[in-house]
């Protein structure tokens, strides 16, 4: 069937950002001419699956690609690191069109839990002991997701704060001299720990961490209402309900992507 069939799925437009950053290609040894199936009939299938939460075997005929193609290109993609660049270049883009707020970040997590296992889960504490993990989301004042991650249900949130500040700041462009940092961190009690209210001072950037015992939840709830739509808009994209993934890889790869469309979309409503 034609491109019109499927069109519909990807937003207009963000095929041309994302189709520099495909690796080209390569001649399998033991043929089968999957080479022949555009790229950008891969990354619709792609899409499909990350929205409606769908199983490979599951994708539409209209595709017109088997379920082992679309995996496939799928894990050369997330291995060459194209959904993380993808939500960089968009994050560029809004930062060009001074529609990013960095006069705070703030960040957050949720458990999902983890169907096959595999790497990165544990026992989640809020799920009965079943195995499961967290998705760490750090995102700007105005709730774009800026950096995503992924732990082990049973791991302290606040481990995962210096990864994800960190990660954070080393995304930049090294043409323009780019380089994204948060003024201040809003972020709940489970972030309330000595040495890192101290790190983050040694980075220049301010603490709004609710202190145990001291503060209430709610009096940051005006600042941090951003992430828990974050949460809302990444979840609604079916695959990241539940971790079917056994490789934290891929389940990255959805949720990186997942992060690239909230953005788009963002940027698109803004700019036109």
């Amino acid at each position: 069937m034609g491109r019109g069939t499927w069109s519909w799925i990807v937003p207009d437009g963000l095929w041309e950002i994302a189709k520099p950053l495909i690796p080209p290609s390569k001649m399998r040894p033991q043929g089968g001419g999957t080479q022949d199936t555009p790229d950008e009939t891969v990354f619709a299938a792609i899409v499909y699956v990350l929205v409606s939460g769908c199983a490979w075997r599951a994708l539409p005929p209209c595709f017109g690609i088997s379920k082992s193609t679309a995996h496939r290109r799928f894990v050369i993609w997330s291995r060459a690191g194209v959904w993380g660049r993808l939500h960089e270049e968009i994050l560029h883009r809004l930062d060009d069109a001074g529609l990013l707020d960095l006069s705070r970040a703030v960040l957050d997590s949720a458990h999902v839990r983890a169907k096959k296992g595999g790497e990165h889960t544990g026992p989640s504490p809020v799920d009965r002991g079943k195995p499961g993990s967290k998705m760490h989301v750090l995102s700007d004042a105005n709730g774009l997701p800026l950096l995503v991650g992924v732990f082990a249900a049973n791991v302290h949130d606040s481990l995962a704060l210096k990864p994800m500040v960190t990660g954070h700041q080393t995304r930049h462009d090294p043409h323009r001299g780019r380089h994204f940092k948060p003024q201040r961190l809003h972020a709940d009690k489970a972030y309330d720990v000595p040495h890192l209210r101290r790190w983050l001072r040694g980075k220049r950037i301010g603490v709004r961490i609710a202190r145990k015992g001291v503060e209430s939840s709610e009096r940051l709830g005006r600042r941090r209402w951003v992430i828990e739509r974050t949460m809302s808009w990444l979840t609604g994209y079916r695959r990241l309900n539940h971790r079917y993934e056994r490789h934290p890889r891929n389940y990255l790869a959805f949720l990186g992507l997942a992060a690239a469309l909230c953005c788009y979309k963002r940027f698109t409503r803004l700019t036109t």
